[in-house]
């Protein structure tokens, strides 16, 4: 019989300790003390438990764990004397039936990994969906991480130690996270389509109005109308609309979603989780009748990221009535207008003005993202509520010296433009880093015509500046603007500066953020609230109604806008449920 909460909390310690046997690699003393936190509200309470003890036990404990584990494919598993659930582990994953040269392959890797760091490598081989990653996939992982630093390798296993144990944890409860492993299914489902020439290579982009993401809309479209929404539509700007009627007629609708196109080789949940998230809690509404006393819509908006063209946020703003009539003459890199790419699409032009959104039709706005960052990951926390979406500020810069032999030229008669770039991008780095959340990055780097043995004339290159707050924005923009003409007067180099972008912060309406808080305290884990430095689709629809956005945590380092991206059915599961939770307390709320 499956094990439950209520007896774990109910029962003896001693029993408690035996019921919990086995999830850490020879390693009771982690469940034995964690159970010192007993009741648990929750599975991700006693996970969250189990991981604070561990990450709290010193580097020698942690060491000592890891080297608990057996190597992947290792004499452990040729003696047979691996425990029942790293047998059963390995097996899932195809590794008890190696050939021999995947044999060798992964016994090189284990030694050069042993050799490196002195520790045996540590995956979690039944994957983020629990149910396994195929042998190519570990090799792959296995040489990416080999070339890791010791410090965050060390971190890596023991985040990858506690998804064994929340696997191991899920077996032990009969707990399946159905909802998640169906919001995972979705998103590979739809990664299927890709634009051509990154769909040959294996690759992820889906940008606006290709064939790809037309697939995307259609698939979207159907998931929405088998999920029970009442009505489906693609509207004038190629967003997917579901509407999920209230109780009653003329209610508000409580708005949400977030876009499905992607960057370039990007990954499979940027954006994507925002509406299959909802989706699952639509479905879920359906399958009991029930009704709220709000309405739900869920857009998948179809351009967020301008890729294709230059209108980032094309499918939100739209709501909000900011489609700009210019963006239409906009051609793409084939020379393809936009307008012509829409009619192509079966998409109405002038109906793009009807589709703006009555705020006062609407509660407000929520947002579900991955957080595309390494925080709640570090942190081993699944969820965080974010506080504010940061305001940004973009420039190109031309810096211009002159040109001059690299061998004949002393250092102190130089007008060099890129020594000029260089002292910015240090003063940048130390800038941002006094002040709280700001960041400051010089993302793209030209020298024209640049030689080896020729002292760079002249460097272009970009800046983008990002704060919580406009005031903490505003300020960080002003010393390094301060400081790039003080730098280029010192050089005697000229300057050409045009700023090309400027979006105010987007804090969270702190009612709804509240929501997100509650939600989350709702699973017994603690609240954790960060800013998004990322830009988001709310920050448009915060421009007409109140937002507030929830992240979910990101494996492999948090990384997006890469192919690494990745995130656990058991965190989308948790995700699904603090999004069902709001949906309870509106309800209680517009009652």
């Amino acid at each position: 019989m499956p094990l439950t909460l209520e007896q774990l909390n109910i029962t003896s310690h001693a029993e408690a300790v035996r019921m919990l046997d086995g999830l850490y690699e020879h390693s009771p003393w982690i469940a034995e003390k964690a159970l010192n936190e007993r009741p648990f509200k929750s599975m991700a309470q006693l996970k969250y438990a189990m991981s604070e003890v561990l990450m709290h036990a010193g580097r020698d404990a942690q060491l000592t764990l890891i080297r608990a584990h057996p190597e992947l494919a290792g004499k452990a598993m040729v003696s047979q004397s691996l425990t029942t659930e790293s047998t059963q582990e390995q097996s899932q994953a195809g590794l008890t039936h190696c050939s021999p040269e995947e044999f060798a392959k992964i016994q090189k890797l284990n030694a050069d990994y042993n050799a490196k760091f002195g520790w045996p490598f540590i995956l979690a081989v039944r994957g983020p969906r629990g149910v396994g990653m195929n042998k190519q996939q570990i090799i792959n992982t296995f040489e990416r991480r080999l070339n890791g630093h010791p410090d965050f390798e060390l971190q890596e296993c023991l985040r990858n130690i506690h998804r064994i144990v929340e696997i191991r944890l899920n077996d032990k409860f009969a707990a399946k996270p159905l909802q998640g492993q169906q919001v995972w299914d979705w998103q590979e489902q739809l990664a299927q389509h890709s634009d051509p020439g990154f769909a040959q290579a294996g690759q992820l982009t889906v940008t606006y109005l290709t064939d790809a993401h037309r697939a995307c809309a259609r698939d979207i479209s159907r998931e929405m109308q088998a999920c029970g929404f009442d009505e489906v539509s693609i509207d004038a700007v190629g967003n997917v609309v579901g509407r999920y009627h209230g109780a009653t007629p003329q209610v508000k609708y409580l708005l949400t979603g977030s876009h499905y196109d992607t960057v370039r080789n990007g990954g499979k949940h940027d954006g994507r989780l925002g509406f299959f998230v909802p989706m699952a809690c639509v479905q879920a509404l359906h399958q009991q009748s029930r009704r709220l006393p709000f309405g739900i819509e869920v857009v998948a908006f179809a351009e967020e990221e301008g890729q294709r063209y230059r209108a980032t946020f094309l499918g939100s703003g739209a709501l909000i009535g900011d489609f700009k009539p210019e963006w239409l003459e906009q051609r793409d890199a084939d020379g393809i207008s936009m307008r012509e790419a829409m009619l192509h699409a079966g998409l109405r032009v002038e109906e793009i003005t009807q589709i703006r959104r009555d705020p006062a039709q609407y509660l407000g706005f929520v947002e579900v993202h991955i957080e595309q960052g390494p925080v709640l990951n570090e942190m081993n926390l699944p969820l965080g509520v974010v506080t504010s979406i940061n305001g940004s500020v973009r420039f190109l810069v031309k810096i211009i010296g002159t040109a001059s032999h690299a061998g004949t030229t002393p250092m102190n008669r130089r007008r060099d433009a890129v020594s000029a770039m260089a002292e910015l991008a240090l003063y940048m780095e130390q800038r941002a880093a006094q002040d709280g959340d700001c960041v400051a990055t010089i993302g793209q780097l030209n020298v024209p015509n640049g030689s080896v043995n020729v002292v760079p004339g002249v460097c272009q290159f970009s800046m983008d500046m990002r704060a919580p707050q406009d005031g903490q924005r505003d300020a960080l923009v002003k010393d390094v603007l301060s400081q790039l003409q003080a730098i280029c007067e010192r050089r005697s180099v000229r300057l050409e500066l045009e700023e090309t972008m400027r979006v105010a912060a987007a804090p969270s309406a702190p009612v709804w953020q509240a929501h997100w808080e509650q939600a989350i305290q709702a699973t017994g884990m603690p609240v954790f609230k960060m800013p998004s430095g990322a830009g988001h689709d709310a920050m448009k629809l915060h421009e007409v109604m109140p937002q507030a956005m929830l992240f979910v945590r990101g494996e492999n380092a948090g990384i997006s806008h890469n192919p690494l991206e990745s995130t656990s059915c058991d965190d989308m599961q948790l995700c699904v449920d603090a999004f069902s939770h709001v949906l309870q307390q509106l309800e209680q709320e517009t009652q």
